[in-house]
């Protein structure tokens, strides 16, 4: 079996939601590690992460001791960073054994060809300021001024500062509507590279899209309505959600 999640969002909110998120993903984890061949964590694993050369933010031990224990017994982790956690370096792949990619990816699995990301940088054209922001957060010569001139409770209190922020004005976006843009844009994908589904998070709404000649999921987010999507091996791709306490 083959598994995707996205948009944990580890270290959001309070104490006890953060607390309560994390249970519940480590929870999911064992449960799909009974037959796991890979889990795909499609961005937004956690809400704020920077990593420097030998400092990287406290918490989250209960996730990577998991995540660690199943790459050492085989299961496949594939992380596809997202836009609230862009900055990370190699910590979790050497620490973890997890495989980091920040670029969306093509997979072939269960012998259908599919496209996998995040999708917080596609179909931003006519948005300047969004554009303009992905590139400033995505420079690496700014991003290595800003780990040698702020001190890592500065950068840490900034990073979870602004990502509440921008949690809180996606969480707004409920209307089936938004998802429009990047469905369009799988279409085209799909013309083009032969592709039989697309996988996306991002847009912290679940949902199975199906048209003449693409599927795309929309996998949802952790904290009020938490989903994922599964593939047997034989390519039946199904989008679940979790039963929340």
């Amino acid at each position: 079996m083959y598994y995707f999640a996205s948009d944990i969002h580890l270290g959001a909110g309070d104490e006890a939601t953060a607390r309560r998120i994390e249970a519940r993903f480590t929870a999911w984890l064992d449960e799909v590690s009974r037959d796991a061949k890979a889990v795909f964590i499609v961005g937004d694993l956690f809400d704020f992460w920077f990593e420097y050369g030998r400092v990287v933010p406290k918490g989250f031990v209960r996730t990577l001791g998991k995540l660690a224990d199943m790459t050492s017994h085989g299961i496949r982790v594939v992380f596809l960073t997202g836009n609230h956690d862009m900055w990370v370096g190699d910590y979790l792949e050497k620490e973890c054994g997890v495989e980091v990619h920040t670029r969306p990816m093509f997979v072939e699995l269960g012998g259908k060809r599919l496209f996998v990301a995040h999708g917080d940088n596609m179909k931003i054209e006519g948005q300047p300021l969004l554009k303009f922001m992905n590139t400033v957060f995505r420079s690496k010569t700014l991003r290595f001024l800003f780990s040698w001139l702020v001190h890592p409770d500065l950068a840490v209190r900034f990073g979870r500062w602004w990502s509440g922020k921008s949690r809180k004005a996606h969480g707004a976006e409920i209307d089936r509507s938004v998802l429009k843009p990047l469905a369009e844009y799988a279409g085209e994908l799909g013309n083009v590279h032969d592709l039989e589904c697309c996988i996306f998070g991002h847009m912290h709404l679940a949902a199975d899209i199906v048209t003449e000649h693409m599927r795309v999921l929309f996998l949802g987010e952790w904290e009020t309505a938490p989903a994922y999507a599964e593939m047997t091996d034989e390519g039946e791709l199904t989008l679940k959600y979790l039963k929340t306490e």
